[in-house]
């Protein structure tokens, strides 16, 4: 039951791995950018609570699709990751 349940997650594994990375880049920007670290955190911790309850039942309902949500998923993980890394170079 597990397995099987794991088996379908697995065309996601990129975008969860990239994911958490870009988490970590985004948590330390705003470290750098003098944010908070407990209003940081929790709303970090809020986040990953919301996309697991929507990957969970978007994963079920969209299995379909699987191949056209990793490929925007990871443009956005793209995106967001060149942007973080260009304003931490510019040092705004």
């Amino acid at each position: 039951m597990v397995i099987w349940m794991l088996e379908q997650y697995l065309p996601f594994v990129g975008l969860i791995i990239f994911g958490n990375i870009e988490n970590l880049v985004l948590s330390s920007q705003g470290v750098v950018a003098g944010v908070n670290p407990i209003k940081l955190g929790i709303a970090s911790i809020l986040c990953v609570a919301m996309w697991l309850v929507i990957g969970t039942f978007g994963t079920q309902l969209l299995i379909d699709y699987v191949s056209f949500i990793e490929f925007i998923g990871g443009l956005a993980i793209l995106i967001l990751g060149a942007q973080a890394m260009i304003t931490s170079i510019r040092g705004e």
